[in-house]
């Protein structure tokens, strides 16, 4: 299942702090339940269908916007392993593992 980091990143602001931008962002993540996510101080992980992942990325980048930013940045990193079934916890499990 594929995996993606994303961050969305408001410019033009009138304020440093982005914090009301992020959790207006988590909105959309809370309304929804097709794709499994994380909260990160970076970013977001997302993991689900790239359809899911791409449809609440658009709907995600455009929060800012609707709260009187003036531009958006928005980075995606996708992870689609497709030779064997991966997770977001698989992934922190194998390296944890190797840890020991």
């Amino acid at each position: 299942m594929p995996i993606a980091e994303l961050t969305v990143v408001p410019l033009g602001t009138k304020e440093t702090s982005l914090s009301k931008y992020v959790a207006d962002c988590h909105q959309i993540l809370k309304e929804q339940d097709k794709v499994e996510y994380q909260l990160t101080p970076m970013g977001t992980v997302l993991e689900g269908d790239l359809e899911d992942i791409f449809a609440i990325t658009q709907k995600m980048h455009e929060v800012p916007f609707e709260n009187g930013a003036l531009r958006v940045t928005t980075s995606l990193k996708i992870d689609d392993r497709r030779d064997k079934k991966g997770s977001m916890k698989q992934k922190l499990d194998s390296v944890e593992s190797k840890l020991k």
